[in-house]
């Protein structure tokens, strides 16, 4: 039986991360997969719906070429060479996994691992044993008992990334960033969609701004939205589907080639052992301390098993954090009020921290700031006047509660403020600290400076 120090159960985002921490920190690893290195997020995920999302831009800028001065007759798009060129790229960041694997001389046990007592691991028949197991398991497409998924009709986001044929018309059930996100592609390609959503705003995490802005980009784009509305049957049995949908002014009957069903997600705990071992489960989640630890001795969990936002992000931190206490290391438990969360629909949303509402919620005096990228000097001349920026700060002590934004490449102009809360820094520090112009992220600043009375060009 081979012994080591860790192996890690599960090789997405945050067990491949966990595996590579581990073993620059000396300790010997393995790590069990039973499908693809790099898990759903790598090669169903987080990278190839955005290499997607990236062909839908693409042809959405050469569609309306004429706005930037350009002529581009009968642009057109191949759907199956999009899907392929999307698993190509899922294709090369797996196989740069399988590199990084051997360049830091983690074992790959390939086969199903289930858990068992005295810390070991049964993969396909062998046991392999360590001092600490880690579980990285995952999840998948979440079902609804009114929505069951038969894979042609009605679907999951993984069949969503590789249909056959583009469908004429879409319904998507489900408005987090995985509907949006598919919403946003096939609109894109030529789809009908429809999005529908159980509570009364899409995105429904976000803050209430960036809601009405996403729902007015999409509906001037042609996707429709329908929202407190809620599928209570489909009908697969002739060539398409129908969807009953339950509105508040009744019901109503929808048309489609197919459905997606993106209505969260369902950890991937099952049959891995958990009960035969005694590790604690509460509502789907396996329950661990703040270093990842859960009730037995040697078995640890993090990322979508674990109560923690299901993010790729915060599984890899999770799993980093993880290790190094293992290893003896000094370390701070993760703080979730820091998060960010993005979301790759055109336009982008990405936010951290409290939203408007609850910051009022919790009774603190706040200054908040908005800055519409409609007064930027770099969207103007990038055709993307879309969105804003949106700031929120404790009126005391200037402490930066949370940021909110919706518009072009705003996924990678929000670590400012995640760094920014990170380092307790206040809302004057980020106003005084110089931004280049012209650039998107001056509309940090400005929003800033808004909230102080300060703003220049609105």
């Amino acid at each position: 039986m081979s012994k080591y120090d860790v192996i890690v159960l599960g090789s997405g985002p945050g067990g491949y991360v966990t595996a590579i921490r581990a073993s620059q920190l000396g300790l010997k690893t393995s790590i069990v997969e039973k499908e693809s290195l790099g898990g759903v997020c790598l090669n169903w995920g987080c990278i190839p719906t955005k290499a997607l999302l990236k062909s839908a831009q693409v042809f959405e800028y050469l569609k309306h070429a004429e706005d930037y001065g350009l002529k581009v007759k009968d642009a057109a798009h191949d759907f199956d060479a999009v899907v392929k060129r999307s698993r190509g790229v899922a294709e090369g960041m797996s196989n740069g996994v399988k590199f990084l694997m051997k360049k830091n001389k983690i074992d790959v046990i390939e086969g199903f691992g289930k858990l068992k007592t005295g810390k070991k691991v049964d993969v396909d028949g062998k046991e392999y044993s360590a001092d600490h197991i880690i579980i990285a398991t995952g999840a998948r497409s979440r079902e609804l008992p009114s929505l069951p998924q038969d894979g042609k009709k009605v679907i999951g986001y993984r069949e969503a990334m590789t249909l056959p044929k583009q469908p004429k018309k879409m319904i998507v059930v489900g408005s987090g960033a995985i509907g949006v996100e598919f919403a946003y592609f096939y609109n894109s390609m030529g789809t009908d969609v429809t999005i529908v959503e159980y509570l009364d705003r899409i995105v429904p995490v976000e803050d209430d701004e960036v809601s009405k802005q996403l729902e007015r980009s999409f509906k001037k784009s042609g996707i429709k939205v329908m929202t407190s509305s809620e599928v209570t049957k489909v009908d697969t049995s002739g060539s398409g589907v129908k969807a009953t949908v339950k509105t508040k002014k009744g019901e109503e009957v929808l048309e489609a080639d197919l459905v997606l069903s993106a209505v969260g997600i369902k950890s991937n705990i099952e049959n891995i052992g958990l009960e035969d071992v005694g590790i604690a489960v509460d509502r789907d989640k396996i329950l661990v301390n703040d270093y990842y630890q859960t009730n037995i001795p040697g078995y640890y969990a993090i990322g979508d098993v674990t109560p923690g936002q299901a993010l790729a992000h915060v599984a890899s931190a999770e799993g980093i954090l993880c290790v190094e206490k293992i290893a003896g290391q000094h370390v701070e438990a993760l703080d979730y009020g820091n998060i960010p969360g993005c979301t790759y629909c055109t336009p982008e949303i990405a936010s951290v921290g409290l939203t408007e509402k609850q910051a009022k919620d919790k009774g603190i005096d706040i200054k908040v700031g908005k800055f519409p990228f409609s007064a930027s000097g770099k969207a103007s001349a990038g055709g993307n006047k879309e969105g804003f920026v949106k700031v929120i700060f404790d009126a005391k002590y200037g402490e930066w509660l949370g940021c909110h934004m919706i518009g072009a490449g705003v996924t990678d102009m929000i670590a400012e403020a995640v760094l920014g809360r990170k380092l307790e820094t206040t809302g004057h520090e980020v106003l005084k600290a110089v931004h280049p112009h012209p650039t998107m992220s001056e509309a940090v600043m400005e929003a800033v400076a808004d909230a102080y009375d300060e703003v220049i060009h609105l």
